[in-house]
């Protein structure tokens, strides 16, 4: 089918799931990295695309590579301003209404910068893209929604000296303990900071987050700074099934109290199961399917991520999108790393009309998703109403569009869906009813 692009890009969107150091510009990490003296392999966006920053890679390894020069840059508090600042406008020109951006303030600690001055100088750069926007005429008049964002603070698996300053001096003063030991200790030690960043600093932290390798560095290991984060009532998602089995989704849902997810990609993976006492493994998937349904914890889907650090996928129409969506599952499209994986959300969303069989009913579907299940901060009443303004926008923007563009495929896809529906006639296999977004 024919991607209407120039529609993707005009209704409202969120990204659930984007990393500061994975989304910043390639010119401005060049510039930075000049500024502050960091080697790069190329000094050219050309070459860094050649050389870092591929359109497809073939490991793991390969794809985290690009990381050493972002974070390397990421060191002062002018830098993770700037940074933020531009991400923010970048979402905010492709019709990104809502963002919640994540990243672990300890990868940019060291003897001059403390947890919540990171977190101050990412909150800076945001709210000033925020407040530029949100004094544009549309959007004082409400013709537009207006721009909002939160910060999701991130614990990492497991590290390593090299990482960060911070990291370095840790596993230095610990060095006798067991390395899962210090592990946890750094977990709980950021999100206590999460808190008093959101509590006593008023920063719009409302996120607690597990990134890193899987394999080998279970969630469960984390779970203390998952409590302290749940009795501060801070949302918090975990990144798992994304290069591990079904039960790491689970571990993530029951032991860390997850409300999102972050890919996982796995979950109907039965031949990734490791554990002998699960002897039924397709009723293991279907019960804990059903139980993230149930619950509607959202999954944060990043098809380009996926492909590009699980090769194996081979080819995007065998991405598990297709089952969750068969299942029921809340999802939303996320960007992961827009510069690692050079992509947007409106192009995640192209590639999942294009690919995927997303209709114009699951797509609207999702995106409401994305802004029902974020953690945004203020009242639940006042995100209720944002929310509403979001669908009312939403319906504007698609019907003059298809008013417009009533002959390609897709808008006739979707004028045939709401005449049915109008008649009471929606198809059976239709997940959602209008009702339902309300």
């Amino acid at each position: 089918m024919n991607v209407p692009t120039r529609l993707i890009a005009l209704l409202p969107k969120t990204d659930l799931h984007v990393h500061l150091d994975g989304s910043m510009r390639i010119d401005t990490l060049i510039e930075l990295a000049k500024t502050y003296s960091v080697r790069l392999p190329s000094y050219t966006t050309g070459g860094l695309k050649d050389l870092v920053f591929k359109e497809s890679y073939v490991s793991l390894a390969e794809y985290l590579a690009g990381f050493r020069y972002t974070v390397a840059v990421l060191q002062q508090e002018l830098a993770l301003e700037q940074v933020a600042f531009e991400l923010a406008r970048d979402n905010q020109e492709e019709g990104v209404r809502y963002l919640e951006v994540r990243f672990a303030p300890q990868l940019h600690m060291h003897a001059h910068l403390d947890a919540i001055t990171v977190m101050r100088a990412v909150d800076r750069g945001l709210r000033r893209a925020t407040d530029e926007f949100n004094r544009q005429p549309a959007v004082l008049h409400r013709e537009e929604p207006e721009f909002r964002y939160g910060i999701i603070v991130c614990a990492m698996r497991e590290f390593k000296s090299s990482y960060s300053e911070y990291y370095r001096d840790l596993l230095r003063l610990h060095r006798f303990a067991p390395e899962k030991e210090i592990f946890a200790l750094a977990s709980q030690e950021i999100a206590r900071a999460a808190v008093v960043a959101r509590d006593e600093f008023g920063l719009p932290v409302v996120g607690f987050d597990l990134a890193g390798q899987e394999d080998g560095y279970p969630a469960v290991d984390h779970r203390d700074a998952y409590q302290i984060a749940h009795r501060s009532f801070m949302m918090k998602t975990v990144h798992a099934g994304e290069a591990y089995g079904p039960e790491s989704i689970f571990q993530a849902i029951t032991e860390l109290h997850a409300d999102r997810i972050g890919h996982g990609v796995s979950l109907f993976e039965t031949d990734m199961i490791t554990s002998e006492e699960i002897q039924d493994r397709q009723g293991y998937v279907e019960a804990l399917s059903q139980y993230i349904a149930d619950r509607r914890i959202t999954i944060e889907i990043c098809l380009t991520s996926n492909l590009q650090t699980n090769p194996t996928l081979g080819d995007l129409k065998h991405h598990t999108l297709r089952k969750m969506n068969a299942a029921r599952l809340s999802t939303t499209f996320c960007t992961d790393n827009r510069l690692v994986s050079n992509t947007s959300v409106t192009q995640e969303i192209c590639l999942a009309v294009q690919h995927l069989g997303v209709t114009p009913k699951l797509l609207k579907n999702s995106v409401i998703y994305g802004f029902k299940r974020s953690f945004q901060p203020g009242s639940y009443l006042d995100k209720r109403a944002y929310v509403r303004s979001i669908i009312d926008y939403y319906d504007k923007v698609w019907r003059d569009y298809a008013s417009q563009h009533s002959d390609e495929p897709f808008c006739q896809q979707a004028n045939r869906l709401r005449t049915m529906e109008e008649a009471g006639r929606a198809p059976a296999d239709d997940p959602t009813t209008a009702a339902e977004l309300d």
